[in-house]
C-alpha cells in the first residue's frame, strides 16, 4: 500500500513538473512572440521618426525643387503648373456665376448669387447627378453631352432674382480634377483620364471645348470662364473671405497645394506679365520626393503594388488614400513573424485598402478605458476578435506613428512654401500676416493629425513668427471657388452693373 501511494505520488509530481514546463514553455514561447512584435513596432517607429532636423531638410528639400519647377518644365519633380489665374476674388464681385465640378462618379452643378463687399455670397443652391457607368468609358461626346443636359435643367429651375443682368451670357467655372496642360485661363488639354474613367477621344483635346460644343448643341447660353482644379478653388474661396489667404493645400483621400507666386519669379512663364503682377502656380506636391523622407519597407510595398509605382511618393505617405494601408501592412507584419493575432493570419488583413483611414481615425481616437472602439474596428472590419487590452494598445500606437509621420510631413511641406515666399521669418519686425487655406477630410475630420500638424508647424516657425501664420478652414473650394473664379474672370469685369 505505502509502495503504490508513493508510487502514485511520484507520478503526480512528475505530471506537475511537466505541465509547469509546458506552461513555462509556453510563456517563454508567448513572451518571445510579444517581444518580437515589440521588435516591429520599434523598428516602425525609428524608421517614421521626424525630428525637427529632419523636418527642416525637407522643407529646404520642397523650397529647391519648387525653384526647380518654376524655371524649366520638367526641371522637377514638382509640375508647378502655371494656371493662369492671375486675378483672385476680392469680394466685391456681384452677379449670378455657375459652377461645374467634376472630379468622380458623380458631379455637382451649382449657383450662386455675388453681392459685393457688403452682402458677399447672398444665394447659392445646388445640384449633384451621379454618372452612369457606361459614359466613364464611352465617348467623349456621349459624357458632355450628359453634363450639358443636366446644366441646362439646373439653369431651368433658376428663382425670382436668380437670373444674370440683361443681354449678359451666364458665366461657369470649370473644376475639372484630372491631370490638364492648362493653355489659358479657360482651355487646357486632358493628358490622362484617372479615376475610373477611360474616354480615349477626350485625351489630347481641349475640356472646355469638349463642355462649350455641348452646351450649345443643348440650346444654351453660357461661356466658361475658369477652367480650374480642386486646390485653387480653396485657394479662391479662402482669398474671398480672406485678402491674407496667400496658398491652399488639401488633405483628403489625395493631397496638393496651390500658392500666389510673383510672375517676376516664374523664369519658365514667357508671356506678358500680368497686371496684378501674381500667377497662382499648382504644386502637384503629391508628387514631390526626396532622400530625406523617411521611407519604410511598407512604404516602398504600398509604391511597388500601386497603379503608379514611383509616382506620388509623398502623397503615399501623408494622404487619407493610404494611411489606413500602412497601419495594416505592419498588422499583418505582426501577424505574419510574431503570431500577433493568434496561431493563423487572419485572411481579412491581407486584402489591401480593407483598412480605411477613417477607421483608422476612430481607433487612434478612442478614449474609453477598455479601447472598446479599437475591438469593435478589428472585428467589424478585419474579423478579428477577442483581443486583449494589450493589444489594443500596440494597435493605438502604430496608427499614432503613421499620423504624426504624415501630419509632421505636412507641416515641413507647408513650411517649405512658406520659405519660398520669404515668410519664415521676421523683416524689420514687421509682422506680415499669412493665411493658409485648408480644405479635405483628412484635415477636417482626423483631429489628431490636424493637431499634429500645426503644432509641428508653430515649432518650425518659432513662436514670434507663427503668431502671424493662420491655419483656416476654407469648405467647399471645388464648388464656391470656381464659381468665384468665373467672377473674377468675367468678360463683364469693368462693365457697370446694369
Amino acid at each position: 500500500m505505502g509502495k503504490v501511494a508513493v508510487a502514485a505520488a511520484v507520478v503526480c509530481a512528475a505530471a506537475a513538473c511537466a505541465a509547469a514546463a509546458l506552461v513555462v514553455r509556453h510563456r517563454m514561447r508567448s513572451s518571445g512572440k510579444w517581444a518580437r512584435a515589440m521588435a516591429i513596432l520599434q523598428d516602425f517607429e525609428d524608421k517614421c521618426g521626424t525630428p525637427i532636423g529632419k523636418l527642416r531638410q525637407v522643407a529646404d528639400a520642397m523650397t529647391v525643387e519648387m525653384h526647380a519647377g518654376l524655371a524649366s518644365e520638367g526641371g522637377s519633380k514638382l509640375k508647378m503648373i502655371i494656371s493662369y489665374v492671375d486675378n483672385l476674388p476680392s469680394g466685391d464681385e456681384k452677379g449670378l456665376f455657375y459652377a461645374l465640378d467634376l472630379g468622380g462618379t458623380n458631379f455637382r452643378v451649382l449657383r450662386v448669387q455675388l453681392g459685393g463687399t457688403d452682402k458677399r455670397v447672398v444665394d447659392q443652391e445646388f445640384d449633384e447627378v451621379s454618372i452612369p457607368p457606361h459614359l466613364m468609358t464611352g465617348s467623349s461626346e456621349a459624357l458632355f453631352d450628359y453634363i450639358a443636359t443636366a446644366l441646362k435643367k439646373f439653369v431651368a429651375t433658376e428663382g425670382e432674382g436668380l437670373h444674370p443682368a440683361s443681354g449678359r451670357q451666364r458665366e461657369l467655372g470649370f473644376t475639372f480634377s484630372f491631370p490638364v496642360r492648362q493653355v489659358s485661363i479657360s482651355s487646357g488639354t486632358l493628358i490622362k483620364w484617372t479615376k475610373g474613367f477611360n474616354i480615349e477621344d477626350t485625351v489630347g483635346q481641349d475640356v472646355v471645348g469638349e463642355l462649350t460644343k455641348a452646351i450649345e448643341k443643348v440650346g444654351l447660353d453660357m461661356r466658361v470662364s475658369a477652367l480650374v482644379n480642386d486646390t485653387i478653388g480653396t485657394l479662391a474661396g479662402g482669398r474671398y473671405y480672406d485678402r491674407d489667404v496667400i496658398a491652399a493645400v488639401i488633405l483628403g483621400t489625395g493631397t496638393n497645394a496651390a500658392y500666389v507666386e510673383r510672375a517676376h519669379a516664374i523664369p519658365k512663364w514667357h508671356g506678358l506679365l500680368p497686371k496684378s503682377g501674381d500667377m497662382v502656380i499648382n504644386m502637384e506636391w503629391g508628387n514631390f520626393r526626396s532622400s530625406h523622407l523617411p521611407l519604410t519597407e511598407y512604404d516602398q510595398a504600398l509604391d511597388a503594388e500601386s497603379l503608379n509605382p514611383g509616382e506620388q511618393i509623398f502623397e503615399k505617405i501623408i494622404s487619407g488614400m493610404y494611411l489606413g494601408d500602412i497601419v495594416r501592412r505592419v498588422l499583418c507584419r505582426m501577424a505574419e513573424e510574431a503570431e500577433f493575432f493568434g496561431d493563423t493570419v487572419p485572411p481579412k488583413l491581407k486584402i489591401p485598402f480593407i483598412l480605411r483611414t477613417p477607421d483608422m481615425s476612430a481607433m487612434h481616437h478612442d478614449t474609453s478605458s477598455d479601447l472598446r472602439m479599437v475591438g469593435s474596428k478589428l472585428k467589424d472590419v478585419l474579423e478579428i476578435s477577442n483581443t486583449s487590452l494589450k493589444m489594443r494598445k500596440v494597435i493605438v500606437e502604430v496608427c499614432d506613428i503613421v499620423a504624426t509621420r504624415g501630419a509632421r510631413l505636412s507641416a515641413a511641406g507647408i513650411f517649405g512654401i512658406l520659405k519660398k515666399l520669404g515668410r519664415d521669418t521676421m523683416k524689420d519686425g514687421e509682422k506680415q500676416k499669412a493665411v493658409i487655406a485648408m480644405d479635405g477630410g483628412l484635415y477636417e475630420h482626423y483631429s489628431k493629425f490636424s493637431c499634429c500638424m500645426e503644432s509641428t508647424l508653430k515649432e518650425l516657425l518659432g513662436e514670434e513668427v507663427a503668431n502671424n501664420i493662420v491655419i483656416q478652414l476654407s469648405n467647399d473650394g471645388s464648388g464656391i471657388g470656381a464659381a468665384l473664379l468665373a467672377a473674377s474672370h468675367s468678360q463683364y469685369l469693368g462693365v457697370d452693373e446694369s
